[in-house]
């Protein structure tokens, strides 16, 4: 069967954008297709380091890419792919895009995504060129060489792109052979294009003649070799010869593969590390990424969603108006970002709801929320009613007991959520610097979390363990995600979050941000023996699945507390601290009733 040619426009130009390597280049060649241009940004890491460490440099390459996205005609993938060999990865995202054409820089790219010409053009996950030069303005003179091989059509394709009315098509054939039946199929499209000039060659030296034309021409697009690929650095002697001797840009394309190949990331014991390493070098931001506030009002109104800040308090007179001021002021009426912002008290005894109503917010007393359930102590009961009176598809949490307040702990949060669909779940993390007598000591902060909740997630979800601070109070999600998952009522809450999201979105759909520095009220050490019992508790309740039964027993959550008066000594003082969850949000009736949940 003759094959039919279509010369449909490229809508779609693909770019691995490699951290301190190629891509700038071709992005401005890539610009006189007048096609979308999709960059996607790479970070390549040392075998020997480890991918965390690609953070820093995924943080950059981000800032790169947004600059570019301010461009109409770029669309620059906030997704940073960290890796040590990123090409396969890179491939199967390509896939996924489904690019009318991927542009690559011949020789660099290869070096810098380390992976060889057959690797790439054997099994390409798209039509691929490999650019040799610069387009430095629109091409005049475009000449395409084609025997009538199967990327003839391809290279028509670009060159028909960059200038409709600027193409050559040189047809060359050996002495004696016939015209080749390939070619005339793409002849007969040809010849219904006035615009195209046609030219027919006899020769048994086409890479010479092709060379000596170069001469005249700006650019020369050219099909790779249609045998298979043997050599991990040729496409072919023509296309060899001509990439290396021609004096104009060259462009060498070959089609899409039809073979699809499979990568498990996850395969292997040693794959853990790698998975963590990357996630960490992928899902860990800056908050200084998204201070551009107009920028997230933009992605939130392009995506119409709605953002609420909920605050949960318990007798925090001296900071909770401050918070609020600062949210309310630089968050809704500097910039529409936060649709809403309510406070969920714990009954406080102080003048936490008087302040707070004062500052113009809902206020609940979280005890009088749902009152038909026994209220129970602790933040998580607040978190989990915050559900039902709020609005946004978007929560935020902050504590209201933050002494060096910024916007940052709000917008931080919202922007990993706003920029990748992907993401459910965003945990703050920063320095936590602790008050000793009246010094401050940088890292003396996060005790429980460094003694408890770390090593627990290390042991049994070590998936999560490149979470900075787990147990952090600043973090958000998407409703959608956060109504089907149970919260424990107390100080169990953010790690509990923490597994289930995980376990019902994987480790892609948690990101964290940099929030750079926390200050707050820091808790007595008989406080943190508390809460460490309550979060071993809650990563326990979570094993129950796995092995099919309670593993802690009910007599078991109470906790003896060792006590010490200078008149007395030693005493033991028993407390109840048992961490128990409450359902999904979304099987509760007042909330189906109102969400409209079925």
């Amino acid at each position: 069967m003759q094959k039919h040619f279509e010369f449909n426009p490229i809508h779609t130009i693909l770019i691995p954008f490699i951290y301190e390597g190629p891509g700038a280049s071709i992005v401005e060649s890539a610009r006189h297709f007048g096609a979308e241009i999709i960059l996607v940004g790479i970070v390549v890491v040392p075998e020997e380091q480890s991918l965390s460490l690609g953070a820093v440099s995924a943080n950059k390459l981000r800032k790169q890419l947004r600059e570019y996205g301010k461009d109409k005609h770029i669309t620059a993938r906030t997704k940073v792919i960290v890796s040590h060999q990123p090409w396969q990865e890179f491939s199967n995202l390509v896939k996924r895009e489904k690019p009318d054409l991927m542009l690559l820089e011949w020789g660099t790219h290869f070096e810098a995504l380390k992976v060889n010409v057959i690797d790439v053009l054997s099994n390409p996950p798209c039509d691929v060129g490999l650019i040799r030069g610069k387009i430095g303005s629109k091409p005049q003179n475009i000449l395409v060489p084609a025997r009538g091989g199967p990327h003839a059509d391809l290279a028509m394709r670009v060159g028909l792109g960059l200038n409709r009315s600027g193409v050559s098509l040189l047809h060359i054939r050996k002495a004696g052979d016939p015209i080749n039946v390939a070619f005339k199929g793409l002849e007969r499209v040809v010849q219904q294009m006035p615009e195209v000039e046609k030219q027919f060659e006899v020769t048994n030296e086409a890479a010479n003649l092709i060379i000596e034309k170069s001469k005249q021409a700006d650019l020369i697009v050219l099909g790779t070799t249609a045998q298979p690929m043997s050599s991990s650095a040729s496409l072919g002697y023509v296309a060899d010869q001509v990439l290396r001797e021609a004096n104009a840009t060259v462009i060498a394309v070959k089609r899409a593969a039809e073979v699809q190949t499979i990568y498990d990331e996850s395969a292997g014991l040693g794959a853990i590390t790698l998975l963590v390493d990357k996630w960490f070098g992928e899902n860990t931001f800056e908050a200084d990424e998204f201070k551009n506030l107009h920028d997230l009002v933009e992605l939130k109104q392009q995506q119409n969603l709605t953002i609420s800040l909920a605050l949960p308090a318990l007798n925090e007179e001296k900071t909770v108006g401050k918070v609020i001021k600062m949210m309310k002021k630089e968050l809704m009426q500097k910039v529409s970002l936060l649709d809403e912002i309510v406070l969920i008290d714990s009954n406080s005894k102080d003048r936490t709801r008087e302040i707070a109503k004062k500052e113009g917010v809902p206020v609940y007393i979280h005890q009088q929320i749902l009152e038909r359930l026994k209220p129970r102590r602790g933040k998580g009961e607040a978190l989990w009613k915050s559900l039902l009176v709020t609005k946004g598809d978007i929560i935020i949490w902050i504590d209201t007991d933050i002494v060096n307040i910024h916007p940052r702990f709000v917008y931080g949060i919202i922007g990993p959520l706003l920029q990748n669909p992907q993401v459910q779940l965003v945990k703050g993390f920063y320095r936590r610097p602790l008050r000793v007598g009246e010094t401050m000591q940088a890292g003396g902060g996060g005790r429980v979390t460094e003694l408890t909740a770390r090593p627990l997630l290390n042991l049994f979800y070590p998936e999560l363990s490149g979470v900075v601070q787990p147990l952090s109070g600043e973090y958000g999600g998407r409703r959608s995600a956060l109504e089907k998952i149970p919260f424990f009522s107390g100080y169990g809450v953010e790690t509990g979050l923490l597994i289930d999201v995980y376990e019902k979105y994987g480790i892609q759909g948690i990101a964290q941000v940099d929030l750079l520095e926390r200050i707050h009220h820091n808790q007595p050490l008989e406080a943190l023996s508390k809460m460490s019992f309550a979060i071993i508790q809650a990563v326990l309740h979570k094993q129950e699945s796995r092995f099919g039964r309670a593993v802690v027993e009910e007599v078991n959550k109470s906790m003896k507390l060792i006590r010490y008066n200078a008149h007395s000594g030693y005493s033991l003082g028993v407390e109840e601290i048992a961490e128990r969850e409450r359902p999904p949000m979304v099987e509760v009736d007042e909330y189906i009733k109102i969400f409209n949940r079925n």
